[in-house]
């Protein structure tokens, strides 16, 4: 089986900073893409930042410039810093990634529980 765990979710005042961390545990034999999405009540899940298992980035263009990504692929972890945060970045965020576990033989889409971030105004 194979389990992702985000932390560092919480309260911050708006222009203060926050660190997501996942990690990814399990029989996994290899990690493709990973990625952070978040979800606000009665909204669509929205994508907020993606990374290769090469080191491309993608992001948002509601958090460019004040999020980055990165991960570190000999902890299967992908991480979140947050900064010059929003009111409007309060959300449930949750962590993505794509495994092929070591029973597996196709990619599959795996998630975390989910942490929430507030930003007060």
């Amino acid at each position: 089986q194979v389990q992702l765990v985000e932390s560092g979710g919480g309260l911050v005042q708006a222009g203060g900073s926050l660190r997501l961390s996942c990690a990814a545990s399990g029989s996994i034999f290899s990690i493709n893409t990973m990625a952070w999405y978040r979800q606000a009540p009665g909204k669509q899940r929205e994508l907020v930042a993606r990374i290769t298992s090469g080191g491309s980035t993608n992001y948002a263009d509601s958090v460019k410039g004040r999020f980055t990504i990165s991960r570190d692929n000999a902890k299967n972890a992908v991480y979140l810093q947050m900064n010059s945060l929003k009111p409007e970045d309060t959300q449930v965020y949750y962590c993505t990634a794509q495994i092929m576990t070591a029973w597996g033989t196709a990619w599959g889409d795996w998630w975390g529980q989910g942490t929430q971030v507030t930003v007060s105004s």
